[in-house]
């Protein structure tokens, strides 16, 4: 689906520039931009040197802008491809004056540009778009390629939260990251609630509304 471009979006994004660590797209070919590093320094731009939690495919920026009030001891990173949809999330948090959150316009696959390693602490995957023909595994935010990344840019036993609700999707995430170097666990309801520090994303409130399944797990970095 295409996504419409909105109005005035230079003149948005201008307005919201300081909400975004700026992605150097000039280098389009992944395996190129990756080799071509541009990490960020978190202490400069956070201005402390508090953990970093990112949320990859953020959306409009509900629920990890709600983290970001909830947890000021943390620095926040919502990761968003779609430069309209990350606009409307940085304006969310300009709009509740939040200094603890940042914004990245850019796909998963180019992460390892920007994150060293190991300078993660813990990584959300809310209702990740399942991709569920085989012919479309390579675009799965859980295949092993993506959990390679992860592992490397995650502290020593640093976390990934899944959440979802589709079932086969979870069981293929689930397997991908045991074999590829996280130690994975079904979670319960309390358990996401308190790793999730009381906060439900739109999709999550949306399917729980509509008594729909939802399945979470956590890997571990061994």
């Amino acid at each position: 689906m295409r996504i419409r471009r909105r109005k005035h979006l230079e003149e948005r994004l201008e307005a919201v520039k300081d909400y975004f660590i700026v992605a150097d797209k000039q280098i389009i070919d992944v395996n190129k931009a990756v080799k071509d590093k541009k990490y960020f320094n978190f202490t400069e731009i956070f201005g402390n040197e508090n953990p970093v939690i990112i949320d990859i495919g953020c959306g409009k920026g509900g629920f990890v802008t709600e983290l970001a009030l909830k947890n000021p001891d943390l620095n926040f990173i919502g990761v968003e491809m779609m430069e309209n949809i990350a606009l409307l999330a940085a304006e969310l948090a300009q709009s509740k004056k939040i200094t603890n959150l940042k914004f990245v316009n850019s796909g998963a696959e180019y992460l390892p540009r920007y994150f060293s390693p190991q300078s993660v602490s813990r990584i959300y995957l809310n209702f990740s778009p399942p991709y569920p023909k085989k012919s479309n595994e390579n675009r799965r935010l859980t295949n092993s390629r993506f959990a390679a990344i992860y592992h490397e840019m995650l502290i020593s036993a640093g976390e990934i939260i899944q959440k979802t609700d589709d079932k086969d999707f979870f069981d293929y995430s689930f397997f991908s990251f045991n074999e590829n170097g996280f130690e994975t666990f079904v979670l319960t309801d309390k358990e996401v609630n308190k790793k999730c520090y009381g906060v439900m994303s739109e999709y999550e409130k949306k399917f729980i509304n509509l008594n729909s399944s939802v399945y979470a797990l956590s890997a571990i970095k061994k």
